[in-house]
């Protein structure tokens, strides 16, 4: 890697007085050098103690700045970020992430190496507090039956293309050439920025060469609040972008699934046999979910039946949102 590399982290945050330390700290740690390096932490007027915890961790390192997002979405941080960022290189990051040691170096040689203009690495979902509840979601946010084909979730072995990276590292000068971020998309904004890098011919590649972490919600309540709004926005991105291609196909299958058992249901009111496609439907999902969770999910610290709960509240959450952006993109056209 080449020494003469400088990094801009751009961190959007609102009230993360739980993560926010673990992050900075993991990448004050992590091998780069300081002199080259700034974090800029772009909050969203918190009101809980996550900008005491910045301003003293500023204190003893002073590559921290703190930035003010009074627009408090997360689309107007990361673009706050880029227009604030004074070097050649722009992670970004997630108050919920960290980073192995040394991932910053990583990335910059495997750049090099696959020539890519955008890059990160495999990310691993973890918790900080382990229960039988968390470990079923870590364990279902980590499988293909709940995340689909997300290679960065599931993880690989050989560096290859894709269409989207978590955390990672990107020229600036492209960010700005594209216009950062799509202010009108409080969700899938990485995804939509992804799109429209791969029209322009980026390359955007994912290496297993080093890891980040996202530390997941803890209960299925966060866990079916945090997917709702991702499914509700699936949706309302297609309005907004006029381009189903904004997204991938993963996206759209929970939709699939859940007006697989409702349609049904309500033609059943009409004709009452109707109501058996539902129950097929569902029941060969639950066996499925079965299947799955016996032969590919890490039992241990949680339990069957806990994992079948997360499955099920991350399918049917994320489907009902999807379901909700579709009445809200038909209503509006």
């Amino acid at each position: 890697m080449s020494n003469s590399k400088t990094l801009s982290v751009v961190i959007p945050c609102f009230n993360e007085e739980n993560y926010i330390g673990n992050c900075v700290l993991s990448l004050l740690s992590n091998g780069f050098p300081a002199s080259q390096m700034e974090i800029l932490i772009v909050d969203g007027m918190s009101k809980d103690g996550t900008r005491g915890i910045v301003n003293e961790l500023n204190k003893s390192n002073s590559q921290i700045r703190l930035i003010d997002n009074s627009k408090k979405k997360t689309p107007f941080a990361l673009n706050l970020g880029i227009e604030n960022a004074k070097n050649e290189y722009i992670l970004i990051a997630s108050a919920h992430s960290s980073f192995d040691e040394g991932y910053i170096s990583a990335l910059f040689t495997e750049m090099e190496k696959y020539k890519a203009d955008v890059i990160g690495g495999v990310m691993e979902t973890k918790v900080q507090n382990l229960t039988p509840t968390s470990k079923a979601i870590k364990e279902v946010l980590s499988n293909k039956f709940g995340v689909g084909n997300a290679l960065f979730r599931t993880g690989i072995k050989e560096a290859m293309e894709v269409d989207t990276v978590p955390f990672g590292i990107y020229k600036t000068k492209l960010l700005k050439e594209v216009g950062g971020y799509n202010l009108q998309l409080i969700r899938n904004h990485d995804i939509e920025l992804s799109k429209r890098l791969l029209k322009k011919g980026v390359k955007i590649m994912l290496t297993p060469a080093t890891k980040c972490y996202y530390y997941a919600r803890e209960s299925y309540a966060k866990l079916a609040q945090n997917n709702y709004r991702n499914g509700k926005w699936n949706l309302l991105t297609v309005f907004i972008t006029k381009d189903f291609n904004s997204l991938s196909l993963r996206h759209f299958i929970p939709l699939v699934f859940v007006l697989s058992i409702l349609l049904p249901l309500l033609f059943s009111l009409l004709y009452f046999p109707f109501i058996y496609l539902s129950l097929f439907t569902f029941t060969f999902y639950l066996l499925a979910l079965i299947l799955v969770t016996i032969k590919t999910v890490n039992l241990q610290q949680t339990t069957f039946f806990h994992v079948l709960r997360a499955f099920f509240t991350l399918h049917f959450s994320y489907g009902m949102g999807s379901l909700l952006g579709l009445f809200g993109y038909f209503k509006k056209r």
